[in-house]
């Protein structure tokens, strides 16, 4: 049988994995999958189209419906350009904290859900506990609908409930925003900048694009919030972009320019609204590269689409997770998670898990001993009540 390895111990080998989203997870997965097989726990993987990442799932305990997921996902951000005081990919211990790219977002909860495996086994769990680690979140939440969906189809029996545990300091989250995002690429035309009139420079009319997301921000934020938006901060919907690359040279009109545009929407708007109004914009303004040149155009492709969280009338993810933290005040976040999409799929969701999401994607991430060893505690309760 595998060594009997402590949550601590778990977490200091997941973080060596330097699975940033860049790169593959493929050796953490065979960690964990070796780890599983160790106490007869057999994992699936669900590979990603190119083969290089995947998703894992496992079913613990009795085969029978309506047990309980604990979700995580494998990738963290890159720490490049970021100035760490020690090892990113090494926890190390300072302060009462524990130091190291995803100890927050979100290995710590990874490590303490693998963790309560050998105790559900040790102590005889009645109602399963399955465990789904995803690929890609930190890009859109893009490998979690895959496996959810092998999760379902593949005959295992169906858990009714699932704990998402991004870090929420073990507060049980009932509500996010819905997200998405759209790959735009501008295709332009080149000339000398002195006669830019007779070219299309990508990157001025990347501008146009970015400047009407300005303009719709300034009004979301100028509006008055509805009851429900007003639980987030921000009380709005927000369009984003981070990162644009485009242009060759100071002097030519850019042929290309290439973003990515993000929508988080408040519950009431409209995802498929702030869709059609994004590509209603995008038309206008090829519209007007092509009365210059016919042959420009604008590309627009689907990033990412995350739904939001709901809150759940007498929801049993909620429950579980008020009933062992003792928390009962109204949480929403801002940010996106695989809540949502599982959710949608039928799971009653909740997210709760240890650390501060302040830390998340930060220099010298960490999450803190008290945190990490509430997610302890929190698992030592649950496996209790799935023996109940």
């Amino acid at each position: 049988m595998t060594p009997r390895l402590s949550a601590r111990q778990i977490l200091e080998k997941l973080v060596s994995f330097q699975t940033v989203s860049s790169e593959s997870n493929l050796e953490l997965l065979d960690w964990v999958e070796e780890y599983l097989a160790g106490f007869g726990v057999a994992a699936t993987r669900v590979p990603n189209a190119e083969g290089t990442k995947a998703s894992l799932y496992a079913h613990v305990g009795p085969l029978v419906d309506g047990g309980l997921v604990l979700s995580g996902h494998t990738d963290v951000v890159p720490v490049a350009g970021q100035a760490w005081d020690s090892d990113p990919f090494k926890v190390v211990e300072k302060n009462g904290r524990l130091y190291g790219r995803g100890t927050c977002d979100m290995k710590g909860f990874d490590a303490l859900a693998l963790a309560a495996v050998p105790l559900a086994l040790e102590r005889g769990i009645r109602r399963p506990l399955q465990i789904a680690l995803s690929r890609d979140e930190e890009i859109g939440c893009v490998g979690a609908p895959e496996m959810i969906d092998h999760m379902v189809a593949s005959g295992m029996p169906r858990a009714s409930a699932a704990i998402i545990g991004e870090p929420s300091m073990m507060r049980a989250v009932t509500g996010h925003k819905g997200g998405c995002g759209f790959r735009t690429h501008i295709h332009g035309f080149e000339v000398h900048s002195s006669i830019m009139h007779t070219g299309v420079s990508a990157v001025m009319e990347a501008g146009k694009i970015i400047q009407w997301a300005n303009e719709q921000n300034a009004r979301n934020r100028s509006g008055t919030p509805s009851a429900i938006a007003a639980t987030f901060e921000p009380p709005w919907t927000t369009l984003f972009v981070g990162v644009i690359h485009g242009g060759t040279a100071n002097n030519i009109t850019a042929r290309d320019c290439e973003f990515t545009m993000t929508f988080r929407v408040v519950p009431g708007e409209s995802l498929d609204d702030w869709k059609a109004a994004y590509r209603a914009k995008i038309a206008e303004v090829e519209a007007e590269m092509q009365a210059v040149v016919p042959g420009a155009w604008i590309e627009v492709a689907p990033a990412f689409d995350v739904p939001g969280l709901k809150p759940e009338p007498d929801g049993e993810a909620e429950a579980i997770a008020r009933a062992i933290t003792g928390d009962n005040g109204t949480h929403v976040v801002s940010y996106g998670t695989e809540a949502g999409q599982f959710q949608e799929r039928g799971y009653s969701a909740v997210i709760c898990g240890p650390g501060d999401i302040a830390q998340a994607h930060q220099p010298n991430e960490f999450i803190s001993l008290e945190q990490f060893r509430a997610g302890e505690r929190f698992m030592q309760d649950l496996v209790a009540r799935l023996c109940a």
